[in-house]
């Protein structure tokens, strides 16, 4: 917690090209902020999955935001792909190494939804 609020008494930003980030909350929902990144790499954790398997798992996502969502993913850094030789190609989609550091952030964000969900009852 000394973290949050030492951000938020000093003037330190952080600076990544041209973007500006006031807070490294900032900086982290740049990367998994949104209504389907964070989903994908909480489904991602438990091993490569093919497009298509990630699909079913989030059946509201649209082939396109599925495709846009991912590929963003993987220039933060978070994921990898793996196109395999074989007709019809196949795809898998891994959490990397960097990604694998969002593991307690993604168990964090479960362990609150579970518990605000029990209390809204």
């Amino acid at each position: 917690m000394s973290e949050l609020s030492a951000s938020a008494n000093d003037d330190n930003r952080l600076v990544a090209g041209d973007k500006v980030y006031n807070t490294p909350v900032e900086v982290t929902l740049a990367v998994i902020g949104g209504k389907w990144k964070s989903l994908l790499a909480y489904h991602l954790m438990s091993g490569p999955l093919r497009f298509s398997e990630l699909k079913r798992l989030v059946p509201d996502i649209t082939e396109k935001m599925l495709t846009q969502q991912l590929r963003e993913l993987e220039r933060a850094g978070v994921v990898s792909r793996k196109v395999f030789a074989e007709v019809p190609p196949r795809v898998e989609y891994r959490v990397t190494e960097h990604g694998a550091t969002l593991k307690p952030v993604l168990e964090a964000m479960c362990a609150w939804g579970r518990s605000h969900w029990q209390q809204q009852g």
